[in-house]
């Protein structure tokens, strides 16, 4: 049966998007932007929305899939993707299907029976299905009611994964009349985004950007030295989860996942080279915990929808930012912390460079520019996601995110490095900036290669002048002199330039500061927990429930977290449900899920609560509890800052005291107050300077939007108060609880 004939079919359309929400799906709220997201779509509002991987992008087409009274399509590139989708709503209890090269003949055709007579709510498609005559032809008859097209990004000639296929969606879009249009991306920098708004023809269409910012997965960038003893390292922190591992040739993933059965790890490979079959078998064995870890190409798109997934490393430098992010995004979607390791060498840069030369000279500009950011980001000496936010045009400005490696281990101090970089520019100078790092650096070490000879270099009066640093340490310089802007690399002979802040440092006129030693870092994990996370549930009732989920899986032939994620799971045993009713309160239940497994999964937990003389806890009573704190050391400096702060100095004061911004005491003090602590609020807003109106609309876009992000709020804004200034507010008003 359709949803859209239960009972609350009468209710407004937000009240029914809610109700869904808890009985269908059984969530408790909605993520960031899905609520606005699914207004604008329910009122036929063309509509792109960029949200991250595992920020809940299906529920904003699927919710209003089941109040709208006709079809919903969803166009996916991911054939590999369909059948999870698919399997997940059934579970639900929703009626979904999809048309792909992977169904027989036969059922095929069921699947266009069922959609001629109207028993579906949502159809899944990939765009060449799409595009057929005869679906074309018989979708054109019924009554559609919403065309949401997921992987956008693949629309633009200016993302990282086009597909051609994708540019002809707005002319079939156009045939459905009444359908409104949804555009769904995980990775959009703001160039893209106008660009698949003006390609699909949104109309008025309304673009709602989520942060990129995946709180929950800890950043860690290493030097690759030893990769396999790396790798092995790392995933024996991670003994039983589920991990991805990216290479860059099918050589290279066939053989790390031999030499991590031999020692003694569970993976099996995925790449292009694999036939299909054998492809199609490892995924399904990876997505149903039979394996723990698959090893891929970075080029192959799995296509995967597993929220489970405890790390991802790069073995391998991928090629752009946009396929970083898209791969990490397959960590963590459940909410819960996970780790993402890469292994960086500038071999592995090189080895990209050489296909970046192989490519016509218009794209080359392009790629070029893309893995110049990537390095950007590996080479940053601050906090990861500042580059990596930066790149979609997103600010993070919080001193410490406790989850990437610099902001948990030590980070490096800048020091005075000018008179280096004046030798450095000056070779470049004195050889009329026609070559490049190597040849520079060579001059400066006083080599004897032939080309520093042939061009009579070792007569220069720089030549040998930079024999206290090594080969490393000036590689280091350089990269810190592109960073800073003070020498570009000429696109077409790859050759150094000087810019006008360079002719400023030569003539002595400014200073450099930087990091010529590459950082030793010592922490290896966050300290960022969710709120599930922080529950102290039952490791052994847990078990338990795991073991029952397995047998159920396997029975159904559907992957774990098709019955229940984890996140449900770990609820489950803290709470210890005793009766239906208090099951049903526990995260992503639903009512289908309740009738389906309610039986099963409460008789374990009755009988291991009676057992263990373990009493059920009220979901109720800890909802009004203050919300989990992180805790702070006392020697750490937003303590410090705090009892500063407590102790009568003003923002502006402390931000003299140690020499640091007065929004980085902010954020020190936003810190501090999340910890637990309180502080005086009367002196907070001494340190903005804007406006009593101007006050009351920020105060307003708070009430609206909360205090958790800041973003949603600066655009609310229509970006005209600064970040600052908000945080000022934002810290005044989390302090007054």
């Amino acid at each position: 049966m359709n949803h859209t004939e239960t009972t609350f079919d009468t209710m407004p359309d937000l009240q029914q998007a809610e109700h869904i929400l808890h009985d269908v799906f059984g969530f408790e709220v909605f993520r960031s932007l899905q609520k606005d997201i699914i207004e604008n779509v329910l009122q036929k509002r063309d509509t792109l929305a960029v949200m991250p991987t595992g920020g809940g992008k299906s529920l904003c087409y699927q919710i209003p899939a089941l109040i709208f009274d006709g079809l919903t399509i969803v166009v996916s590139p991911l054939i590999s993707l369909m059948k999870d989708q698919v399997d997940q709503l059934t579970a639900y209890g929703i009626s979904a299907s999809y048309l792909n090269s992977s169904l027989s003949p036969r059922e095929y055709q069921n699947t266009l029976d069922l959609i001629r007579r109207n028993k579906l709510d949502l159809l899944y498609l990939a765009p060449e299905t799409l595009l057929k005559g005869n679906v074309l032809n018989l979708l054109s008859g019924l009554n559609v009611e919403c065309v949401a097209i997921d992987e956008a990004h693949c629309i633009s000639e200016w993302g990282h994964d086009f597909r051609p296929e994708y540019r002809q969606l707005a002319d079939v879009t156009n045939r459905f009349t009444n359908a409104v249009t949804l555009g769904l991306t995980a990775t959009a920098t703001p160039r893209v985004q106008e660009d698949i708004a003006t390609s699909l023809g949104l109309k008025n269409a309304n673009t709602f950007v989520a942060s990129f910012n995946r709180e929950n997965l800890y950043l860690n960038v290493e030097s690759k030295n030893s990769a396999l003893q790396q790798v092995i390292n790392f995933i024996r922190r991670h003994e039983g989860d589920s991990g991805i591992i990216y290479c860059f040739s099918r050589k290279q993933v066939d053989q790390l996942s031999q030499d991590l059965n031999a020692n003694g790890f569970k993976s099996l490979p995925y790449h292009a080279g694999l036939g299909e079959q054998e492809r199609a078998q490892n995924q399904d064995a990876f997505i149903k915990d039979e394996v723990d870890i698959i090893v891929a190409t970075i080029a192959f798109g799995m296509g995967i929808d597993k929220p489970d997934v405890r790390f991802v490393v790069h073995h391998d430098m991928p090629k752009n930012i946009e396929s970083y992010y898209q791969q990490i995004g397959r960590a963590g979607r459940d909410g819960l912390q996970s780790d993402c390791l890469f292994l960086f060498s500038y071999g592995d840069a090189a080895k990209i460079r050489y296909f970046i030369d192989q490519k016509a000279e218009a794209e080359q500009r392009v790629t070029e520019q893309h893995l110049q950011k990537l390095m950007e980001y590996v080479e940053a000496h601050q906090c990861r996601r500042i580059k990596l936010l930066q790149y979609f045009g997103e600010h993070f400005n919080e001193p410490n995110c406790g989850m990437c490696d610099f902001c948990t281990g030590d980070s490096p101090e800048k020091e005075n490095i000018t008179i280096p970089v004046q030798k450095f520019l000056s070779t470049m100078a004195r050889t009329d900036q026609k070559f490049g790092y190597h040849h520079i650096k060579n001059i400066l070490v006083g080599s004897r290669r032939k080309e520093v000879l042939k061009f009579g270099h070792d007569q220069l009066s720089t030549y040998g002048i930079g024999k206290e640093f090594s080969r490393p340490e000036w590689k280091q310089l350089y990269r810190e002199l592109m960073k800073q802007d003070i020498i570009v690399r000429e696109f077409e002979h790859k050759s150094l330039k000087l810019t006008p802040k360079a002719v400023e440092i030569l003539k002595g006129e400014q200073e450099v500061f930087g990091v010529i030693e590459e950082p030793q870092k010592k922490a290896q994990t966050g300290n960022t927990k969710s709120e599930i996370e922080s529950l102290d549930f039952n490791k052994n009732l847990f078990a338990l429930l795991k073991e029952k989920r397995m047998n159920l899986a396997q029975q159904q032939e559907v992957p774990p977290y098709v019955i229940f994620a984890d996140t449900t799971l770990i609820e489950m045993a803290y709470y210890c449900p005793q009766s239906s009713e208090s099951f049903l309160q526990i995260h992503g239940v639903g009512r289908a899920k309740a009738e389906k497994y309610g039986t099963a999964f409460l008789d374990i937990i009755i009988g291991f609560s009676k057992e263990h003389n373990l009493e059920e806890r009220s979901k109720s009573d800890r909802k009004r509890k203050s919300t989990v704190r992180k805790t702070l050391s006392k020697s750490s400096r937003p303590y410090e800052v705090g009892q500063l702060f407590c102790e009568g100095g003003s923002i502006s004061d402390i931000a003299a005291k140690i020499s640091v911004k007065e929004s980085t005491v902010v954020g020190y003090l936003i810190k501090f107050v999340r910890a637990g602590n309180t502080i005086p609020t009367d002196k907070i807003l001494q340190a903005s300077n804007l406006s009593s109106s101007e006050l009351k609309k920020v105060r307003k876009a708070f009430d609206e939007h909360g205090t958790e992000m800041l973003r949603p709020v600066f655009e609310a804004l229509s970006e005209e108060i600064t970040y600052d200034e908000l945080k000022v507010v934002q810290l005044h008003l989390i302090s007054e609880g």
